[in-house]
């Protein structure tokens, strides 16, 4: 007989003694965190109620021993039957791992000193039809992790706590963009034109219009509109979705925040950034210096500012003009550089030489012109690109903007980088009209800053891979 049979058979047991095994409202508990916290003389003996999964439970007959977890943490249950009662005895004879429970009773502690409540009552709020998988040792295959993310948090309490320290990130970010005067907007996710990125969309059709749609692959193009129609601080938090790999610091659909800050330029978007970061690495960790591996990432301000072709000179020991020797430098790592422009090659030797270099914060700019379509000139180096890339534990976490407010220079450039797409881009997508008219109608000079938030969580809940930040990754098909 399966475990799951043996729980069916309990199920009917219990219906047989006239017990709900999925259970109604249940009010009055207390969270089992608080309760364990504010143990004390003064609690000693005092009734509590708590709700929660039994994850251990050790039986000697007329008594037993529980353990009791809700998302706040784990108390002890002492069961016995002369203290809940006979009728309650025979249903809870039909009770275990995975359990939802209510208990009812007094605080006191054990002859070993462990916090426990010692039960006058019991609920049963739901059976689990399911064991809980190595359930004495806790969760570790990495696929079954990913793949049902419900056990995940189950098992490993650490991770519950992993995603709510998420959560409370990303409160603290809009706390601190909300009191700097920035209003939170919402745009669409489904998009005409696929813009705002060099990135491959995925399509959809939209059966009533019969027209094909393109999920977003960044959040840029409407933000501007809104600066043209005169929101000059706004931010959005939300997916962009972009059908390429998947590796650890890449997922199909990720969380970006972007922003949009009129009369400014990169510097504004600099000083914003590493204040962002290290108030977000304080709210959650209490420090700016974060363990990421075996190493440690410091997000304390000022971030230092790094020129993109020096850092290739130093790293990668070449003349980054030379594109023979770019090429050469990617075959050394067995990079396959079939049809890549020099823009293409300058990109990946950067990934393969530099970037392994970038563990503290800082700031990488002056990048070719032609990375950034949307991008002003730098003033005072043509061909360069008034932007920064900011990197930090080796990838990068942001990317910024002096935003290009030319409409004609504008067109010019989405143009050329169509033709350089070639029929690809043709076929993906076209042109932003509605985008160039709007810019037509004035949009003022801004800074625009967009960040990885899931990039950013793995530094800062010290994760190596960016599918431990995010509840459900993309995964290959189960085999």
């Amino acid at each position: 007989m399966s475990e799951r049979d043996d729980r069916l058979q309990h199920l009917e047991a219990l219906r047989r003694l006239d017990v709900e095994p999925f259970g109604n409202r249940f009010d009055g508990a207390s969270s089992i965190g608080s309760v364990v916290a504010g143990y004390g003389s003064e609690t000693e003996g005092k009734t509590a109620t708590v709700a929660g999964r039994i994850t251990a439970h050790r039986s000697f007959g007329k008594a037993a021993f529980l353990d009791l977890r809700d998302w706040t943490g784990k108390v002890q249950v002492y069961v016995k039957k002369d203290a809940v009662g006979e009728a309650v005895h025979a249903w809870f004879q039909h009770v275990g791992i995975g359990d939802v429970l209510a208990a009812t009773g007094t605080l006191g502690k054990t002859k070993t000193g462990e916090i426990t409540l010692f039960a006058t009552s019991l609920t049963l709020l739901t059976k689990a039809l399911r064991p809980l998988p190595e359930k004495w040792h806790g969760l570790k295959d990495p696929e079954i992790r990913t793949r049902r993310r419900y056990l995940d948090l189950i098992a490993n309490p650490e991770v519950q706590q992993k995603f709510l320290k998420r959560a409370r990130a990303l409160m603290g970010i809009r706390r601190f963009l909300d009191a700097r005067g920035y209003v939170e907007v919402e745009t669409p996710m489904m998009q005409a034109v696929a813009g705002g990125a060099a990135a491959r969309p995925f399509i959809t059709h939209h059966h009533a219009l019969d027209r094909d749609l393109y999920l977003r692959i960044a959040l840029e193009i409407p933000l501007k509109k809104l600066m043209v129609g005169g929101l000059e601080r706004v931010y959005e938090i939300g997916r962009v979705f972009r059908n390429e790999g998947i590796d650890t610091q890449h997922n199909p659909e990720f969380t970006m925040l972007e922003l949009y800050h009129a009369y400014g330029d990169l510097r504004t978007m600099m000083d914003l950034v590493e204040a962002l970061v290290a108030n977000v690495a304080q709210e959650i960790t209490g420090t700016a210096k974060l363990p990421f591996g075996e190493r440690t990432v410091d997000v304390t301000p000022p971030w230092p500012r790094r020129d993109y072709f020096e850092l290739i000179k130093t790293h990668a020991d070449l003349d980054p003009s030379d594109e023979d020797a770019l090429r050469a430098k990617l075959q050394d790592r067995r990079v396959e550089t079939a049809g890549l422009t020099r823009i293409d090659l300058l990109d990946k030797v950067f990934g393969e030489y530099v970037e392994p270099h970038l563990v503290d914060a800082t700031y990488v700019c002056n990048q070719p012109l032609e990375m950034t379509p949307l991008c002003r000139e730098h003033r005072e180096r043509p061909g360069l690109a008034d932007r920064f890339e900011a990197y930090a534990g080796c990838m990068e976490i942001a990317n910024a903007y002096t935003e290009l407010n030319d409409p004609l220079e504008q067109r010019k450039r989405l143009v050329r980088q169509m033709k350089a797409a070639g029929d690809e881009m043709v076929r993906e997508g076209r042109i932003d009209e509605d985008f160039l008219t709007a810019l037509e109608h004035g949009m003022p000079p801004a800074g625009g800053l967009g960040i990885g938030i899931d990039r950013l969580l793995m530094i800062v809940t010290n994760s190596a891979s960016i599918r431990e930040v995010i509840l459900f990754p993309m995964l290959r098909d189960e085999s």
